[in-house]
């Protein structure tokens, strides 16, 4: 009896882990962006999902740059 129980624990907390991201409703699909000095998109890097602490890493590591030269700003997009 102690067996089944701890596969079926087992079980749900593998099941628990996989659907965490999800369950959260802390994931955005983000992507990088770049506009130039009107607004116009310029260049569109891949889509990807990111969650909780990814998310918050993904954005600190991409912030916001403004070229002077060319008038361009790179920045994250999130949905």
């Amino acid at each position: 009896m102690k067996r089944k129980l701890l596969i079926a624990f087992t079980f749900f907390l593998i099941a628990w882990g996989f659907t965490a991201c999800e369950a959260l409703n802390d994931c955005e699909t983000c992507k990088i962006i770049t506009t130039n000095g009107d607004g116009d998109v310029i260049d569109t890097g891949v889509e990807a999902e990111y969650c909780g602490v990814a998310l918050t890493a993904f954005k600190a590591a991409n912030p916001d740059v403004y070229n002077p030269v060319t008038g361009n700003t790179t920045s994250v997009d999130c949905n």
